[in-house]
């Protein structure tokens, strides 16, 4: 008797399970099919795409998509300009956000408060009511048609203070004692941040750190704002710069670049999920 209600158990349990993944399978599918159009599209002709009934697979499979991507305008190059500025935001507002995160989390001084609440609100104006301002700025240091904008703005801006706003939640959630520890041993307040809370901080850096990528690998504003050679272009302004003599879109290669952006995004993030997951919950639930 015991060895049946086992076996009806351990059935119920399989039926509940393949219940689960069918719910979440039918769930995934409005997020994953616009993703699996572009990738599909992007192998086939300006006239299959737009065909109607719509086919999900390509007729014929059409690799000179990806190569004309690069020949029609110095797509390369623009992947590299999205890169590097991508790189040197993130590694600037990850020093920036890890050193203030700690001074609001663990210096205490008069007014500490009030200058985190300040630094937040921030947070609430959008970038577009401070592009002319900064356009101007830029415009009397002589950087417009630069990358230096780009890098700068992000770096002073808005991910600093997000970045801030999760480093200071990470070392709150620290205990004093290690710091207490390290200071009877004679650590300066440098030497506590360099040697312990930095390390200590690396799981919300993470999440500082692929938060800040993909806000600057996505930029799109800024860089049609402050760029217009077009060997200065970024990803995002070269994706719309697929356009024929009379200025309608490329559908085929405008995808076949798309595809080529996203792929190494989302490469990264599959390898780094569970980093991510992690990272965030730590940097931004505890405390």
């Amino acid at each position: 008797m015991s060895n049946k209600r086992q076996a009806i158990s351990i059935d119920t349990r399989w039926i509940n399970r393949a219940l689960l993944y069918l719910v979440l399978i039918a769930l995934a599918v409005p997020f994953i099919f616009p993703f699996w159009w572009m990738v599909m599209s992007s192998f086939k002709s300006a006239n299959e795409i737009f065909a109607f009934p719509p086919k999900l697979l390509p007729t014929t499979w059409r690799w000179q998509n990806f190569a004309d991507t690069f020949a029609y305008q110095p797509f390369a190059r623009h992947y590299f300009n999205s890169l590097y500025i991508a790189i040197l935001v993130t590694v600037g507002t990850i020093f920036i956000a890890a050193m203030s995160g700690y001074s609001f989390a663990r210096i205490r001084f008069r007014g500490n408060g009030f200058l985190f609440v300040l630094l937040l609100s921030s947070l609430m104006m959008p970038i577009e009511v401070t592009i002319i301002p900064n356009f101007f700025l830029m415009k009397y240091f002589n950087m417009i048609d630069t990358h230096v904008p780009l890098i700068l703005i992000p770096i002073l801006g808005a991910s600093s203070v997000m970045g801030t706003f999760m480093m200071r939640r990470y070392y709150l959630s620290l205990p004093e004692e290690i710091e207490d520890a390290a200071r009877i041993d004679g650590l300066s307040r440098f030497g506590l941040f360099w040697h312990i809370a930095l390390p200590l901080g690396q799981s919300a850096m993470g999440a500082v750190a692929i938060l800040t990528f993909l806000a600057s690998w996505n930029a799109y504003l800024e860089p049609l704002v402050f760029i217009d050679n077009l060997k200065l272009f970024t990803l995002p302004l070269s994706l719309n710069n697929y356009n024929d003599a009379y200025g309608l879109p490329l559908w085929h290669l405008q995808l076949a670049a798309t595809t080529l952006s996203v792929l190494p995004i989302l490469v990264v993030y599959i390898i780094a999920q569970r980093q991510f997951i992690e990272s965030l919950a730590l940097s931004g639930i505890k405390g």
